[in-house]
């Protein structure tokens, strides 16, 4: 299972308008991941998203590629409101109207991982 965290500069002061927004957010019917083919390649298993001052992160918890997430996000009619209702908050303004606009902000606003640790992680055997 991995960890993608999406960041977004937003203009400080709306925290509230922006949680509001979030709260609001219909989610996708279902949490699987196809392919161009319709063959399933992964699972949505959660996103939480954090702010604070000038600085959001969205964190998506996931199994499968994140192109395979990036491309569900694109195809949801709720992402694109959500988009649309976060567009006055944003410090830069950004495209994401069709899935390749889409699929290259979240490339580009996707932090790099330094770590991922989970309940199974185990300590490397000593020596």
């Amino acid at each position: 299972m991995t960890y993608a965290a999406i960041t977004y500069r937003v203009k400080p002061g709306h925290e509230d308008e922006i949680a509001e927004i979030f709260q609001n957010f219909q989610r996708v019917g279902s949490s699987e991941l196809h392919d161009e083919q319709g063959n399933e390649v992964g699972r949505l298993l959660g996103t939480a998203v954090f702010i604070k001052d000038d600085f959001m992160v969205r964190i998506i918890h996931y199994e499968g590629t994140l192109e395979a997430v990036s491309a569900k996000m694109a195809r949801h009619g709720g992402v694109h409101q959500l988009e649309k209702q976060l567009a006055p908050y944003l410090v830069k303004e950004r495209d994401t109207s069709t899935p390749e606009k889409f699929g290259t902000y979240f490339r580009d606003a996707t932090m790099r991982c330094i770590s991922q640790l989970s309940a199974d992680t185990r300590p490397a055997e000593a020596s």
